[in-house]
């Protein structure tokens, strides 16, 4: 799909230069040095020969074949540049200049320029704004990168150049490799979806690694990323999501929600493995791009110093992974073989003289084990420590065994024999057990994403008609919030259990509405402007006779119009009082890149102290529902404690499912908040006591 960049028969860099202080001579110069071996045509008006290789005036007169133009001429005449480059006939061009949408108005219609007549010619544009590219399958580095990074099974992607060099110098200190390295800038026309899409179907790329600073469209990332992690591993790291946004927003999930809750989540939802910093990045990269993904997570441990074999120990139980339990043959195994002292009990404790054979022993007998998922090989340098033969030993070791072993040899200068032993044996190395455990439970995140029956969104009988009318009319009131009658309308229309309730303008339609109903009641302002009710008094609960009816209408009309005078009020909502029963909060706000945000937490007045509230952006299924139930810190109120009978948790995944629903439907619903959401033992259902619902502007 994108062949003109991985396998180009011929390059032409346009504004080479004979300088070599100039970007020109440089990017030409690592085309050359890293061996190339296509043709390459430099591109000069006013040189003959650069780099020994005969320079043209203009690519139109290059000889074939020609696939590739790497521009590095002035912003202003890089779109006449890319027109005679679609006249010749290429298909792909890299834009390294800079000078357009990122210096303002001017720069952006230059863009705008650039991307027509790259369409006009059907061409494909990586850029403007780039280091460049490097592909060490096809060994062509058009960049001005300093250095060539060794091949290997991991593609990198970056909106950011400068991170590009940073992560370059990284990857030559560490022997990182790398099958694709695309620096992708102002991503004019090809973008993050374009190389996910290309590089899901490449032989070469193992694993998959993103430096993300925004996403365009959020749900068409999604059904993307979704895709590609069912087939390989998709590691990222996105920056720039700790503000909210600059949206005003006034419901209690547009104050919890954010950009930075909104990438967490959508990441989540299609399997994407986000890594918190660079380093994360690339240490769970070489994990996934050496070793397979692992069947468990249980975790074994070969250790010659105790005090690093507690250090991983303890890193793995904060990671959330298990440490394995040995089988009695393998721990009487190992007893035997091993000396007196050494602890044959998890971790494995070969001693701190321990030579390579005595480390085989302990290395073969978990690798052999079926309780263990995963190893770890922890080495600290010491006199008797065989550096290199142990490495080699675990290579071997590890090859044959194929489940995913992770090297810690500890240290700097006495370990730097080993660490061409363990790449050349795929095994990646890592300087302390946290790193090798985060790897570890970065895998089996991966691992149970594969496990993960896909998404299985419902289409409910709701009456989609009604929610319309409703939404209607709100426009024709130019309102954009919804009072308590309408947004009870528009939940009952998506099957929302609701109490008994009825709007009364004046004390004695209250009265009459309380007897209808039954007492005891509620009583609650009926206003569109007024959004929390609680603070002005505009909620009176248990009112059980007709004058604890009248006196507290009059009461709250006055203070409604007291407090807000410019409020419109419409009355009072009087309703069903319920007892008993478990307060949790369902809502969403509408994330700018992704879309509905869904939210479900603990209710009431504690939602904002507490914040126990989780994210999932719709439209979900019923599974991610429960997932969602869940992952919250007071879930095991709501399974019952002490006791105490369960909440009905397959009622709150129903409401959890329609308002997902509702939301996916009608994409004007921007805030949307059921709190509380009243949940009574299984079985008994659920009752949206409050809500709110506001319109985009």
């Amino acid at each position: 799909m994108l062949e003109m960049f991985t396998e180009p028969r011929g390059v032409a860099v346009i504004g080479a230069s004979t300088s070599p202080e100039k970007l020109g001579y440089q990017v030409l110069h690592n085309i050359v040095q890293y061996g190339y071996a296509g043709a390459i045509y430099p591109v000069n008006p006013t040189a003959e020969e650069i780099l020994g290789l005969r320079a043209y005036p203009s690519v139109l007169q290059t000889p074939d074949p020609v696939d590739l133009a790497v521009v590095l001429v002035p912003a202003r005449i890089v779109p006449g540049v890319l027109d005679e480059c679609g006249r010749r006939g290429l298909k792909g061009a890299v834009v390294i200049s800079a000078g357009f949408r990122e210096v303002g108005r001017e720069g952006r219609a230059l863009e705008q320029q650039l991307i027509d007549t790259a369409r006009q010619y059907g061409m494909r544009v990586v850029g403007p704004n780039v280091l460049g590219i490097i592909d060490t399958v096809s060994k062509l580095n058009a960049s001005f990168a300093a250095g060539m990074p060794r091949r290997g099974h991991i593609a990198f992607m970056s909106q950011s150049g400068a991170l590009c060099t940073s992560v370059l110098d990284l990857a030559l200190g560490q022997g990182i490799g790398f099958s694709r390295f695309y620096s992708i800038g102002n991503k004019a026309d090809i973008n993050e979806l374009d190389l996910l899409q290309a590089w899901a179907e490449d032989p070469e790329s193992n694993v998959v690694v993103g430096y993300l600073e925004g996403i365009a469209d959020g749900p068409r990332f999604m059904q993307v990323a979704r895709n590609i992690t069912r087939r390989k591993p998709f590691v990222a790291i996105k920056s720039g999501t700790t503000s909210a946004g600059s949206r005003a927003v006034s419901s209690h999930t547009g104050t919890l929600a954010g950009s930075e809750k909104a990438y967490d989540a959508a990441f989540r939802q299609v399997g994407i493995v986000r890594a918190g910093s660079v380093q994360d990045l690339f240490d769970y990269a070489q994990a996934f791009a050496r070793l397979p993904v692992p069947e468990s997570d249980a975790v074994a441990i070969v250790t010659n110093a105790g005090g690093p074999g507690i250090m991983a120990s303890d890193a793995v139980e904060r990671a959330g992974l298990r440490l394995a339990s040995l089988t009695p043959e393998i721990q009487q195994h190992l007893r035997a073989a091993l000396p007196h002292a050494a602890s044959v009990a998890n971790p494995i404790d070969v001693l701190g003289d321990a030579p390579a054979d005595r480390y085989a022993l302990g290395i073969e007998g978990v690798l052999s084990d079926p309780n263990v998922g995963m190893v770890i090989v922890v080495l600290t340098p010491q006199t008797s420590t065989q550096i290199p033969e142990t490495a080699r030993v675990l290579g071997e070791l590890a090859r044959r065994y194929r489940k995913p072993t992770f090297a810690v040899f500890m240290g700097d200068q006495a370990i730097r024999p080993a660490l061409s032993i363990l790449a050349e044996h795929s095994v990646p190395n890592y300087q302390v057990p946290e790193r090798a455990v985060a790897a570890m439970a970065a895998m089996w995140q991966h691992r149970q994403w594969l496990n993960t029956p896909p998404l299985a969104v419902e289409t409910l009988d709701v009456d989609r008609k009604a929610v319309r009318e409703i939404l209607d009319g709100l426009r024709q009131d130019r309102r954009i919030t919804a009072g308590d009658a309408e947004a009870r309308g528009i939940l009952e229309a998506y099957g929302i259990p609701l109490p008994k309730s009825r709007l009364a303008r004046n004390a004695d339609e209250a009265v009459a509405a309380a007897e209808a109903i039954g007492f005891p009641v509620v009583l609650k302002i009926a206003s569109p402007d007024i959004l929390h009710k609680t603070d002005i008094g505009g909620v009176k609960l248990n009112l059980t006779t007709a004058s604890d009816v009248r006196d507290a209408f009059d009461l709250m009309m006055y203070r409604a119009t007291r407090h807000m005078p410019e409020a419109t009020i419409w009355g009072c909502q009087v309703q069903q009082m319920v007892k008993g029963g478990k307060e949790v909060i369902i809502g969403i706000n509408r994330d700018p890149q992704f879309g509905p945000l869904l939210m479900f937490g603990l209710g009431g007045v504690y939602v904002e102290a507490l914040k126990d509230v989780t994210f999932r952006v719709a439209p979900i299924d019923r599974r991610e529902a429960h997932e969602m139930l869940g992952e919250i810190r007071a879930y095991s109120l709501l399974r019952g404690v002490r006791g105490e009978r369960p909440s009905d948790l397959e009622g709150i995944t129903d409401v959890l499912v329609r308002i997902s629903e509702l939301v996916s439907d009608f994409p004007e619903i921007v805030e949307l908040d059921i709190n509380p959401l009243l949940v009574f033992p299984a079985g008994q259902g659920v009752l949206g006591l409050d809500m709110r619902l506001a319109l985009q502007a």
